[in-house]
């Protein structure tokens, strides 16, 4: 049996989606047991086709899941009993719900107040938009960042995953370790709330501090950096492409000498960082058809070796075959509920103490209810009759 971290915490997940189970997926993966309670039909992500099922797949691995219906008092009972004997509690369901029912952090932390209790919302939970659903992409948008994705010349674009909603897991995980750590020292639990706004502009910390300091809004302008070149800028091989930055006086130098250009150094326009920014069309001109001779491997091997740096542009196939990434174990195989193996994401990250082996897949809808149900001290006859009102569902 392996010490993990958190063996011996007890969290009760009220997540939906992204941003509260991967919160909970990670202290799951830390040892803690984490009981996932989802509505009688099964939470959002489980009626969105592949995409919901791949949410659901690799963010509640190793949970053990209790369908219950939370409109009614029954039900309520139920979850009032899991988070009494609960360390950690996240939910992430729309504003007021959880109050209304009973269920917030502060009539649960008044009865328990060893809880850490967890809040993720789109908004924040002090503002005008404290009660609007809030999903990854209106995060994206009314944080900047989809105005300063995509072309000059474009519309604003999203980044292509839900970014927003995976880095709000991680820093609902990070603030809910503290706050545990905490409890640890002093025997006081702790609220926490974490929102999608608020990390949505917190990833883009260069971007606001550079506006903060000068008052320059940034803009949209694809590829590339606005104030220094070559920096971020995609290079088109004979068999794909590579990102390239070399904008430091030395690591130019080198760029230009390894693809054979070392004259480029010295040319005029190119002559400081400065020169660079002001005629990078040229610079790009002059550096993709170096490039272009080259394949994507003979790019990556020759300025890898040399310090400068630069990335393969994979698709995901070929990002799963490279060695880097196999190395890391971050595919790991899950045994689903049926017995069939899959694949699945892993953490990523490494704890010596934690070795990365095959684990449990994501549950299935009501999977533990029955055992959850028992733990709590219920006889059998009132979890028959709680599965006969529709109060409970029991797995398959």
């Amino acid at each position: 049996m392996i010490d993990k971290p958190l063996d011996g915490v007890r969290v009760i997940d009220f997540g939906q989606f992204i941003a509260a189970p991967a919160a909970t997926q990670v202290l799951v993966d830390l040892g803690a047991d984490v009981i996932k309670v989802e509505p009688v039909h099964g939470e959002s992500a489980r009626g969105i086709g592949a995409h919901g099922k791949a949410m659901v797949e690799n963010y509640n691995r190793g949970k053990r899941a209790i369908a219950l219906d939370l409109k009614d008092p029954r039900g309520q009972e139920i979850a009032r009993r899991l988070i009494a004997g609960a360390d950690i509690v996240v939910q992430n369901l729309r504003p007021g719900v959880m109050d209304k029912l009973g269920l917030g952090a502060e009539e649960m932390r008044a009865a328990h107040p060893h809880l850490v209790y967890a809040t993720v919302s789109g908004f924040g939970l002090h503002g005008p938009s404290r009660n609007r659903a809030g999903l990854d992409i209106a995060a994206q948008a009314e944080s900047g960042l989809m105005w300063v994705t995509g072309e000059h010349d474009g519309e604003p674009q999203k980044v292509g995953a839900q970014i927003v909603d995976a880095a709000t897991g991680y820093v609902c995980a990070q603030a809910i370790l503290g706050a545990y750590i905490r409890r640890l020292r002093t025997g006081e639990g702790d609220t926490v709330e974490v929102s999608l706004l608020e990390v949505a502009i917190h990833l883009q910390a260069p971007n606001w501090g550079a506006y903060l300091d000068t008052g320059n809004e940034p803009r949209r302008m694809g590829n590339g950096q606005p104030t220094v070149a070559p920096a971020a800028d995609i290079m088109p091989t004979s068999d794909g492409s590579v990102v390239v930055s070399a904008y430091s006086e030395v690591h130019f130098r080198r760029l230009c000498r390894l693809l054979g250009r070392a004259e480029l150094a010295d040319d005029a326009r190119f002559a400081d960082n400065e020169s660079r920014v002001r005629n990078r069309p040229a610079l790009l001109t002059e550096l993709r058809a170096a490039f272009a001779t080259m394949t994507s491997d003979e790019a990556m091997d020759v300025l890898a070796a040399n310090g400068v740096v630069a990335g393969r542009i994979n698709t995901y196939p070929e990002a799963m075959r490279s060695p880097d990434v196999q190395a890391s174990g971050l595919f790991i195989e899950v045994s689903r509920p049926d017995g069939v193996p899959a694949t699945a994401l892993g953490t990523p990250w490494h704890l010596e103490s934690v070795p990365k082996l095959p684990t449990a897949g994501a549950p299935d809808l009501g999977q533990h209810t029955a055992e959850v149900i028992a733990e709590l001290g219920y006889p059998t006859d009132a979890l028959d009759a709680l599965a006969a009102d529709g109060v409970v569902a029991l797995g398959r």
